[in-house]
């Protein structure tokens, strides 16, 4: 049984590679995800935390089992509010192949999954991408976007500055033309691509400035209080989602939903059917499409699927990457 760090996921699971087995598991619909377990926590201090159980698989091949944890009360801490580990087990027989760190596993696929929806649904002469949102998703994101098409400027936004600009630099060291964009709404008015990864309550991304053609990427807001779009943008935009019962409980659609503003069959296709093409995508170039995406464990399965083919073609080994581990 293997132990795989951050730096060995990430290394194992390179973005053309982890987009397309995203790509391939969702066409192939032959993966069995039970819904999402979530039990609450006791805090140290008399709060309420969370854990979350993702299990999915592919009879006789590969099984997954990803538990989360949610404690806001590290907020404020050096501590991570999130935290997360990936069980990989083999699908025939049963054993704990490896233990993967869950954090970087769900940054990536997170990432891929965002790239695929805009490899779908942004122009395909999209040259000016931004990214909302300066925490460890937004490289990623970033990186991400730009494996499937190239752009010309990737501007950064966020409440400081600093981050924003430290964010910049590690785009820059990848060989990104990345910049720091000043104001949120001028940037917003020259993107072709706006992919959010914040944790904001009230809307960040304003669809009076939003231009035609655009595609709005949406992470971040996974509660339904939270939010990075305001309602003009849910309603001019044709809406995608990566799960409509995931999609539909996070605020950026849930609180249209409940004004009034949109309403269920308005939602024109989850992943899965942009992926099988049973939905076309963009179909003008003066379209704005608008993708909500909230997590779903067949991504971590997709992952950790390349993740197993690695192991098997290095015989476990990697290139030295995995720490070996004793056999639980």
């Amino acid at each position: 049984m293997l132990t795989l760090d951050a730096a060995a996921v990430r290394q194992s699971t390179p973005w053309h590679e982890l987009i397309e087995a995203i790509e391939r598991l969702l066409v192939e619909n032959d993966a069995s995800v039970p819904q999402r377990d979530i039990h609450d926590v006791g805090l140290p201090d008399g709060g309420t935390g969370s854990l979350l159980v993702m299990p999915a698989w592919v009879d006789r091949e590969v099984l997954g089992v990803k538990a989360v944890t949610y404690y806001p009360s590290n907020a404020g801490t050096d501590l991570p509010t999130i935290s997360a580990g990936y069980l990989l087990f083999d699908g025939q027989t049963g054993q704990l192949r490896a233990v993967l760190d869950g954090d970087e596993l769900t940054l990536r696929r997170t990432a891929a999954v965002s790239a695929l929806a805009a490899d779908r649904l942004a122009r395909p002469d999209a040259s000016r991408l931004l990214v909302v949102g300066t925490g460890n998703l937004a490289p990623n994101l970033a990186l991400a976007h730009v494996a499937v098409r190239e752009f010309d400027a990737v501007e950064v936004w966020g409440r400081s500055p600093q981050r924003a600009a430290a964010t910049v630099q590690q785009l820059v060291e990848h060989g990104l033309p990345a910049l720091p964009a000043d104001t949120l709404d001028e940037a917003v008015g020259r993107a072709d691509v706006i992919s959010c990864a914040t944790g904001a309550t009230s809307p960040l991304v304003r669809g009076a400035l939003v231009q035609p053609g655009t595609h709005i990427d949406l992470v971040g807001a996974f509660r339904a209080d939270m939010r990075e779009a305001d309602e003009e943008a849910i309603r001019q935009a044709t809406l995608f989602v990566d799960t409509l019962d995931g999609a539909l409980g996070a605020g950026d659609l849930a609180q249209p939903l409940d004004a009034g503003v949109i309403s269920v069959g308005d939602i024109a296709a989850d992943l899965a059917s942009l992926a099988a093409l049973r939905h076309p995508g963009r179909t003008s170039d003066s379209e704005i499409t608008l993708f909500k995406s909230v997590g779903f464990a067949l991504s971590d399965l997709a992952a950790a699927r390349v993740i197993l083919d690695r192991m098997d073609s290095a015989g476990d080994g990697l290139g030295g990457q995995m720490a070996r581990s004793e056999r639980l």
